[in-house]
């Protein structure tokens, strides 16, 4: 069977020789970031891989083709058309249809595990939404959590989220959620939640993979949470009063489902005067190099074991 997947030669040679690799989303690019900045931040985001020892693998949908490793012209299209928020969900539909578009992150983390790779890096998940009682709302990405070997370095759930209920969800789930360099879950554009999680470093994070993945043959993902590096962070009762004033405008003007984070993105963009697009850009940036640090010492680990 023809695969639908096409993985450029980098990403594919990196794949083959045991490389450290790092996957990345394309929906911060397509609805996350205006442009240029997506388009810039695209470009940052794989510099900041590089320079780290680690080949980046941007993932995303053109013509209904799921490309792992887009090359200058893909990002060039994907961050001017925008296109469509793919979910792993419709990922078969986005094919069928040839739909371009932004992978979310269960979209992009089901496409980089066909192809083997192991440590995939975001700004935030998605979770289990404010409102869930009447909503029911809760992202596919937990579910792909739970279902996928992938090491997931984010700074926790998007701010937008419910993120006590979104972090007893992945308990309940079986998803390991770690902290780099924190005791605390992250609260996306601010480092303290109040919510505990144990904290490891990188040859820690990289031990807990293997015992997860090669001792124990688990399934699931290992979700690693880095904090908004500090100069970078916004105070939490700010950024609260933002999200309560833009959750009200959504259920003014009735925005529903996968139009919804966009949206409340977007007005808190706006109504901060950019500071929240800043912050976000500065916290996937530190993420990405992190994520390219645990794929190294991953893979290193790997290849001490198999001697």
């Amino acid at each position: 069977m023809n695969s639908p997947i096409i993985v450029n030669a980098e990403v594919a040679n990196a794949i083959e020789r045991h490389l450290p690799v790092v996957a990345l989303e394309t929906t911060i690019i397509t609805h996350g970031l205006p442009y240029p900045q997506n388009l810039e931040t695209a470009r940052l985001l794989e510099d900041t891989i590089r320079a780290a020892g680690a080949v980046p693998a941007t993932i995303g949908m053109l013509a209904g083709e799921a490309r792992v490793g887009l090359n200058k012209n893909d990002l060039e299209s994907l961050t001017r058309q925008r296109g469509e928020k793919i979910q792993r969900r419709s990922l078969p539909w986005a094919a069928a249809r040839r739909i371009s578009g932004g992978t979310t992150v269960s979209a992009t983390m089901s496409i980089a595990h066909m192809v083997g790779i192991r440590v995939f890096v975001t700004g935030g998940i998605g979770g289990v939404h404010r409102g869930v009682e009447t909503s029911g709302d809760v992202s596919e990405d937990l579910a792909e959590l739970a279902r996928t070997p992938l090491a997931v370095v984010s700074a926790g759930a998007k701010a937008i989220l419910d993120l006590p209920r979104t972090l007893e969800m992945l308990e309940t789930l079986g998803v390991m959620v770690v902290g780099y360099q924190t005791k605390e879950f992250p609260a996306f554009y601010t480092r303290h939640s109040g919510l505990f999680i144990p904290s490891l470093n990188i040859e820690e994070i990289a031990s807990l993979l293997y015992a997860t993945w090669q001792e124990w043959q688990y399934k699931s993902s290992v979700l690693v949470c880095n904090p908004p590096p500090p100069d970078n962070e916004l105070p939490a009762g700010y950024v609260e009063e933002l999200i309560a004033q833009a959750i009200a405008a959504a259920h003014e003007e009735q925005i529903k489902g996968k139009d919804l984070t966009p949206f409340l993105l977007a007005y808190l963009e706006k109504s901060s005067r950019g500071k929240t697009v800043a912050t976000n850009i500065a916290l996937v940036n530190a993420n990405a190099r992190l994520a390219a640090e645990v794929a190294k010492a991953y893979q290193q680990l790997l290849g001490t074991k198999s001697c």
